[in-house]
């Protein structure tokens, strides 16, 4: 969505891990909890560095979401960013249902958390620094999650 060939590097992160598998399932067109018996991904736990700071796109939220019939227009802004010296933007999940629960909390059980605003956050240009730490190898998303994808038209 963010950049085209010859446009990298580009890294894309999620603000929760549900979020992430989210972003694949829906790029994967998985619907089916059946389908998941197949998935096996590592997930990673990145620290990014906060005194960077992330430009929101100057989009709608339907542009920054939308299909793939918007990609060109994301990446029309993302060029015009870049060239304006940014190095990260960060935008709403394009996957993710945005009135869906995020998380979990406890209170007798496992109760669905708040909801929340998940973003994608891109970073433009080589990233030596960043450190990562694998918290799956390999794993599955949840079955609940694919109630919260927002599955292209």
């Amino acid at each position: 969505r963010w950049h085209g060939a010859g446009e990298g590097p580009a890294q894309y992160f999620s603000s929760t891990p549900e979020a992430a598998w989210a972003e694949f399932l829906r790029h994967e067109e998985i619907r089916e909890a059946a389908d998941l018996a197949g998935v096996e991904r590592v997930l990673w736990a990145v620290e990014l560095d906060d005194h960077e700071a992330a430009i929101e796109p100057s989009l709608t939220r339907a542009t920054v979401t939308g299909d793939s019939s918007s990609y060109a227009v994301c990446r029309a802004e993302a060029s015009r960013l870049r060239a304006a010296g940014v190095t990260r933007i960060a935008a709403p999940s394009a996957a993710v249902d945005p009135a869906s629960a995020s998380g979990w909390r406890v209170e007798d059980g496992l109760r669905p958390g708040a909801q929340r605003v998940e973003t994608t956050v891109v970073l433009f240009g080589s990233r030596p620094d960043v450190v990562g730490w694998r918290t799956c190898a390999p794993g599955i998303p949840g079955t609940e999650v694919l109630g919260r994808v927002r599955y292209r038209k």
